[in-house]
């Protein structure tokens, strides 16, 4: 019999990754996962903004940024003012960072489903990517039968089923919370 659990645990990872990516999407509620692509550079080299500094969310419309080095505060500050597609302008009062979430417009709204569903078609083309990896060590299995051979394919559609399901379920959630007002 053809094991298919190694393949059920790399779909497995692929959703992770997928939710991890929707966390960083931003749906007009302040949220510490908004900034967790933000690399800093301190003390000479990029680090992830959550190794220099806490992020809170003080309410649904402001992100605090407490830096761990004070005289990191400006780097921080730039960094989160640079990544454009967040749109965030940071302010800072010497200790804290305050990070106002500015409403989203409908237009604003529709841009960021569009490229929510960019990264729900990466998950579904990564999972693909396994599902056709598991058909090929099912094809050059030669201790299978051919009957076994096929239910072996046909448990593998189903679990790619399955979890392309779970991204799609995922996707229409978030982007409900998105078109949400």
């Amino acid at each position: 019999m053809f094991d298919t659990k190694e393949d059920r645990k790399k779909m497995e990872e692929v959703i992770a990754r997928f939710q991890d990516e929707m966390k960083k999407v931003r749906t007009g509620r302040a949220h510490p996962d908004m900034l967790a692509g933000i690399k800093v550079e301190a003390y000479g080299q990029f680090m992830p903004l959550n190794q220099v500094a806490n992020v809170t969310a003080a309410d649904a419309t402001l992100l605090v940024v407490t830096p761990f080095d004070p005289s990191t505060i400006q780097a921080i500050a730039a960094a989160i003012r640079a990544d454009q597609s967040l749109g965030l302008n940071p302010a800072d009062d010497g200790r804290v960072i305050r990070v106002p979430i500015p409403a989203l417009t409908e237009e604003r709204r529709k841009e960021i489903v569009k490229t929510a569903s960019a990264k729900v078609e990466q998950a579904k083309v990564a999972i693909r990517n396994v599902r056709e990896d598991a058909r090929k060590a099912v094809k050059a299995a030669e201790d299978l039968g051919e009957d076994v051979k096929k239910r072996a394919e046909k448990e593998i559609d189903d679990i790619t089923k399955e979890f392309t399901d779970r991204v799609d379920a995922a996707f229409k959630a978030k982007s409900d919370e998105i078109m949400k007002i």
